[in-house]
Order: C-alpha cells, then structure tokens, then sequence
C-alpha cells in the first residue's frame, strides 16, 4: 500500500490480561498523536480493557493533532470517546495483525483502502462469502462459506452520523462522559462470537434506553458469527420489540465485526441507509 510502518515503544509488552500497562498504551498512543510524521494509527489487535485508559488520555493533544486511529471490538471504547470528547473521526476497521491474513483478505483491503485513501463516497455491497474462523493458527486450512446477502428487517431511509461499532463496548461507556450522542445517529452495532441471542437483546435494549436514543434514525447490524446461534427470525423478534425503532430501517448481516471480510467505517462519519427492495449503504462523509 506504500505505507512506511512504525511500532510503540510498548508494542511488545504483554501482561497477564494479554495486554500492558495503562502507563504503557497511553504513552504509545500520546506519542504517536503527537509525532508529525505519523498519519495513521492502528491498534494492534482488540484485547478487552482499552476502557482504562480513557481517564488518562489527552484530549487537547488528541484534538489539536488530527489523524485516522482504526482498529474495531474492544477498540470501541477509544472510538466513541475520542468521538465524545474531542469529535474526531475514527475507523472501524482492521487491527495491524489483520493484515497478517495471507488468504481472503482483499476485499477487507479495497474497503480499508477507499475509505482511507479517498474522500469519495464509499458505496458497501454485500461480500458473496465470508470466513469465520481463528485463520492465524493455520493459514492453509480455511473454509469460506457462501454469504446470505444482507438482511432487511425494517425498510426506510435515513442518513445520520455513525456511532459504533462493538455493541457490549458501548454499553459499557454508558453514564460515563465517553459516551457520544445518538441524536441523529446511524447505530452500527456487532459483537462477538461469545454473545448470544439473548445477550445482544438486553445489551441492545439497554442503549436504546438511554434517554437520547430517540434521535437515533437507523440501524446497521454486523454478520454474527456462527457460535453466536443467531438466525435473522430471532433477530427480527429482537428488533420488533424496541419501540425506538419503530418505523426505522433496520439492515442486518452486513460485513462488520469479527468475521471476514470487514468493511472500514467512519465513527463520527455519515451514513446514508436505504432498506427496502432494493437496500443500499453508503459512506458519504468520511
């Protein structure tokens, strides 16, 4: 892609949370908002604790450096709270050691590649297959699997500003001063293969309380992975029984969260949503 790598000072550091210390990755990624010389950010890989650095974090340094951050699960704690705080954009999309996947990555790459490398505006089509599958532990044995298409639940229009992407994350930002808006937000929701049906019910049903949820203007929810025993009858249940969404377009099945490929998304950026007939995604501001 003709990008020139660097690493954290920290990068190798490993803890017993299969992490570092909070002292570690804040000075990593202080250092690099900080360094002229770097354009972009990615996250390593997700983990599950980037929510401790957020009291730490120097949102003037933050807001007066601008540049991408991408990264997607965990990494959601970050996006919405530099969101929150400071109003910057970031990416949900691939870690650095995503890009390790030798086999079936392209179309992860095209889509990294046309929301960070151009302002045009992104139109999303649905990938013919996907994998689901740990592909690091042996790259010469995977399986792709032939792709359901997108799934419409509720049809509509709407554009707004995207908030998400890791929906436990985000629940958990709840009553803190990292949460961001969801007045005239798209939500764009996923989670992982360790959430089931009724997981993803009352995690959903929790944001959708939160007093501002009555902006929200429209819902894109990620393709769950297989262990997650989601079917789009239980999800169009789940969906019935939000009254915030009622009479909004609800998109479900889309290529975001923990399977592959993985399309990039703005948080903070806008999305023009149309289900229907014919149903259509496009990133018109990121």
């Amino acid at each position: 892609m003709g990008l020139v790598l660097t690493f954290g000072q920290h990068v190798d550091e490993r803890d017993a949370f299969d992490s570092s210390s909070i002292a570690s990755r804040v000075a990593d990624l202080h250092a690099a908002f900080a360094d002229p010389d770097v354009k972009a950010i990615l996250t390593v890989i997700g983990g599950s604790n980037s929510n401790e650095l957020l009291p730490y974090l120097d949102w003037d340094l933050i807001a007066s450096n601008p540049k991408i951050l991408c990264g997607y699960s965990n990494i959601t704690a970050l996006q919405n709270a530099i969101l929150a705080r400071t109003g910057l954009v970031t990416y949900s999309g691939p870690h650095w050691s995503s890009f390790g996947m030798r086999d079936h990555f392209e179309r992860t790459a095209a889509w990294f590649t046309q929301t960070l490398f151009d302002d045009a505006p992104v139109n999303l089509l649905p990938s013919p297959e996907w994998t689901d599958d740990l592909w690091f532990l042996d790259q010469d044995v995977r399986v792709t699997m032939p792709s359901q298409g997108w799934w419409t639940l509720q049809d509509g229009h709407a554009e707004g500003q995207i908030i998400g992407t890791n929906m436990t994350t985000i629940a958990g930002l709840q009553g803190t001063p990292y949460m961001p808006s969801l007045n005239s937000s798209i939500l764009v929701l996923e989670d992982t293969a360790g959430t089931d049906p009724a997981d993803f019910a009352r995690h959903l049903t929790s944001i959708l309380q939160l007093p501002d949820a009555v902006g929200v203007l429209g819902l894109v929810i990620g393709r769950f992975q297989t262990d997650t025993g989601m079917t789009q009858e239980l999800l169009t249940e789940i969906i019935s029984r939000q009254p915030v969404l009622k009479d909004l377009p609800v998109l479900a099945n889309v290529d975001v969260g923990h399977s592959s490929p993985q399309a990039t998304f703005p948080i903070g950026g806008t999305l023009e949503i149309t289900v229907g007939s014919n149903p259509s995604l496009q990133i018109t501001r990121h």
